[in-house]
């Protein structure tokens, strides 16, 4: 958990064109850039999921303070998703906390099991990240959050390092 005198109100917002120049930013903070590609590409691929039916891009805002993006997808809706495999009523979800004072703090890990507690509130079955295998610090977070390794696949990003995380009562792996 986030070491704070309170425990942090994180919600989440659809992102709009006016947020870019803010995520511009944090796709440029080195803690991002190392994960993800350049701002220019990224924004294009946000822009894109705005008017798409299979990825909610999001800000996540911690006592109304912008502080970083997320998305969550549907690998089903989208053709050709190498995460098809996995069960109807999956969600995949990305995250990167913009600001480089938060990251190391725990954030990471109370904003995805927020963010998982509503996708499963909304339905869904099982939710999966895929972190770059050499990001250890995501992936310690993903565990604390729940998340069990799956399996390492190669995506269009590269290789990654596959975990789930199931919907309470959901034993259909």
């Amino acid at each position: 958990m986030p070491r704070a005198e309170h425990a942090p109100n994180y919600r989440f917002r659809d992102i709009g064109r006016e947020d870019f120049g803010l995520v511009a930013k944090w796709l440029a903070e080195p803690h991002v850039a190392k994960w993800w590609g350049a701002p220019d590409t990224e924004l294009a691929a946000i822009e894109e999921a705005m008017e798409s039916v299979e990825t909610r891009p999001m800000i996540v805002e911690m006592d109304g303070q912008p502080i970083g993006y997320l998305q969550s997808y549907d690998p089903h809706l989208e053709d050709g998703h190498p995460y098809q495999d996995q069960p109807k009523g999956t969600l995949g979800v990305d995250i990167s906390i913009g600001i480089p004072e938060l990251v190391g703090k725990g954030h990471g890990t109370a904003i995805i099991r927020q963010l998982a507690s509503e996708l499963f509130a909304n339905g869904a079955r099982r939710i999966v990240i895929d972190p770059d295998p050499e990001n250890r610090q995501a992936i310690r977070a993903y565990e604390k959050a729940g998340f069990h390794y799956v399996d390492t696949r190669t995506s269009i990003y590269g290789p990654a390092h596959f975990m789930a995380l199931d919907a309470p009562g959901v034993t259909d792996r």
